[in-house]
């Protein structure tokens, strides 16, 4: 089994760690007896949302007879609402929902009527009441911008300095009323640059996919938000199926991981699905945190799936059952292997790593067993469609 280095942030320890871990600390005592639940409202929120739809699952049946599942999907978030990712799901649920908060009105109200009731607080003050404000590393950051849009409310975004121009060119696309602010850092400081905004203007509305102490309302509504992903693909996979119930095998991208928490809280009500979630090995910060048994910031490096180029895992995303890491030259490979055999797969880096997670995992007969395989349904989530990168050496 293939091996890397992680650095503790605040020590400076540096580990050897193996690329495939287990989770010591998941109990799966009474998971079936704690069913999941999907608020059809989110769902109904979403179909608001300009450019709705499904997105595919495709079917990849060479790679099930490779490994040997019954099935393999990967679910294609290359294009939703017209954004190339997921993150707009949580981000639209999440803003909706502080917005009624901030404004005092229900829940229940429609996109249009919160959008109504923010202009009319603009004109009788134009001094913007509410401002969105977040970090992000790509996707996100362009799905707040994208909402801020949609409302007619200003939106600061902060992003690390490793964000290349042409990612950042995409975020400012959203609207004028966008400030995109560069930070020469780790995105754990733009972080810490958004709590202080948040701290010190009375408008700033912090809205993040990630949660601390004293931080996991919103970030629990963004992990809602991703309820609607869940629906489609319990439908899709039946659709595949005939309706035949197996167990699932779910192998979900980490970054800060309100997205990995939205799908443990879905497959876990049933002890026989399991979920896997994969890393770069420059940021393995939910592994070297299970390793530690608790939060546990790391250095992190530089690498094609930026998506998933986070420090410090959120305090929601504990409750994975196996972590795997991959380095950007197996990504990229999975990428080009996609595009290549699959008509109509569009994965970027954080979506192809998921296929690298799932043949690592088979490499090893105690992680899935052969026998277990045969009767399991894999899903891959592709949170990212193909984007632009570095190739990594080697490639």
């Amino acid at each position: 089994m293939s091996t890397y280095e992680v650095t503790h942030l605040k020590t400076g320890e540096k580990v050897t760690r193996q690329s495939i871990l287990l989770n010591p600390h998941y109990k799966p005592e009474g998971q079936a007896a704690s069913q999941h639940h999907i608020d059809p409202k989110v769902e109904d929120f979403h179909r608001q949302l300009p450019a709705y739809g499904e997105t595919k699952l495709h079917s990849l049946p060479s790679i099930a007879s490779e490994l040997g599942f019954a099935h393999v999907f990967l679910k294609d978030e290359s294009s939703r609402f017209g954004l190339p990712s997921f993150k707009i799901l949580g981000a639209s649920w999440a803003i909706h929902r502080a917005l009624c908060q901030r404004l005092e009105i229900d829940a229940s109200k429609t996109l249009d009527s919160v959008k109504q009731a923010l202009a009319s607080r603009k004109q009788s003050d134009p001094t913007p009441s509410v401002r969105l404000v977040t970090c992000s590393e790509g996707n996100w950051g362009r799905a707040v911008a994208r909402m801020a849009k949609y409302y007619d409310i200003p939106a600061t975004i902060y992003v690390p300095g490793f964000m290349n121009e042409y990612t950042r060119d995409l975020i400012r696309g959203e609207g004028s009323n966008i400030d995109l602010r560069v930070l020469n850092g780790s995105y754990d400081d733009t972080i810490a640059a958004v709590q202080h905004e948040a701290e010190t203007d009375a408008s700033a509305l912090m809205v993040m996919d990630t949660s601390w102490s004293g931080y996991e309302e919103i970030p629990g509504w963004v992990t809602e938000g991703y309820s609607t992903l869940m629906a489609e693909v319990d439908r899709q996979v039946a659709d595949h199926t005939n309706g035949q119930q197996m167990p699932v095998l779910a192998v979900a991208s980490v970054g800060v991981g309100s997205w990995a928490h939205s799908v443990v809280s879905h497959y876990h009500s049933n002890v026989s699905n399991k979920v896997v979630t994969v890393e770069p090995v420059a940021a393995p910060s939910l592994k070297e945190s299970l390793h530690c048994g608790e939060i546990t910031p790391i250095k992190t490096g530089d690498t094609i799936m930026n998506g998933m180029n986070c420090g410090t895992t959120s305090t929601i995303a504990w409750p994975v059952l196996r972590d795997v890491t991959v380095n950007d030259l197996e990504s990229h490979d999975c990428v080009y292997e996609l595009r290549h055999d699959y008509v109509g797969v569009n994965a970027g880096p954080c979506g192809a790593a998921t296929l690298v997670a799932l043949r690592k995992l088979c490499a090893d007969e105690d992680a899935v067993g052969s026998e277990d395989r045969k009767k399991m349904v894999v899903v891959l989530f592709s949170t990212e469609g193909r984007r632009e990168y570095t190739l990594p050496a080697g490639a």
